[in-house]
């Protein structure tokens, strides 16, 4: 079983990682990180790279492809070598999961219309002009196609699969080899959870951004 992780210059790099971690476990799993070219890969702060091994052209048959995000201006939202990879391995993956913002990859790429799918939570109205149901589950699973909301959320799809592919006996020892057992010091993890001035100044922010970009 090969998963493909897609790497870009600008990823955020707990979403590509914490679905690693979990997704590498699976019995005969075969990883790959795999970008347009071979080599590092710099993530959204610059500050730290992942290696991919392979370029797009030599991942041809995925069986699970995941798709991580990034600040909207890094993605790779319009037609290219990325959109044109994740069509062709689509049409024979098992899944196609995406972490945060990389549903906007997918959803850009015309894979998720006519679908629900989550997102992090300040880009989730973006899925509507894709013709996509946003909704403010951690994850989503509608047919093969798999998504997760913001950053740590990676961990749950990755989770979540795991239970679908091998069981849930699995799933759970994987949960407990990498402890993943949450107990945050706050509970302000989701936009329903945080103060309202919070939720709002931050949407302020990302908004402003996204004019400006």
């Amino acid at each position: 079983m090969q998963i493909a992780i897609l790497l870009f210059p600008g990823f955020t790099a707990l979403d590509a990682i914490g679905p690693y971690e979990t997704l590498c476990r699976l019995p005969g799993a075969e990883t790959v990180f795999v970008a347009e070219r071979p080599g590092p890969v710099p993530n959204d702060r610059g500050d730290f790279s992942l290696v991919a091994e392979k370029s797009l052209d030599e991942v041809e048959h995925p069986d699970i492809v995941v798709v991580p995000g990034g600040p909207e201006a890094n993605l790779p939202l319009k037609p290219g070598p990325v959109h044109d990879w994740l069509k062709a391995v689509d049409a024979g993956s098992t899944w196609t999961t995406s972490v945060c913002t990389g549903s906007l990859i997918l959803a850009s790429a015309g894979l998720l219309a006519g679908r629900r799918a989550t997102s992090h939570w300040t880009a989730l109205e973006l899925l509507r002009s894709h013709d996509v149901e946003p909704t403010l589950e951690r994850v989503v699973t509608e047919g093969k196609y798999v998504t997760a909301a913001g950053v740590s959320s990676g961990i749950d799809m990755g989770l979540t699969l795991v239970g679908r592919i091998a069981g849930d006996r699995t799933a759970q020892a994987v949960q407990l080899l990498i402890e993943y057992d949450p107990q945050p010091p706050y509970d302000a993890g989701s936009p329903e959870k945080a103060p309202a001035d919070l939720v709002a100044e931050l949407r302020e922010k990302y908004t402003q951004r996204r004019a400006s970009a």
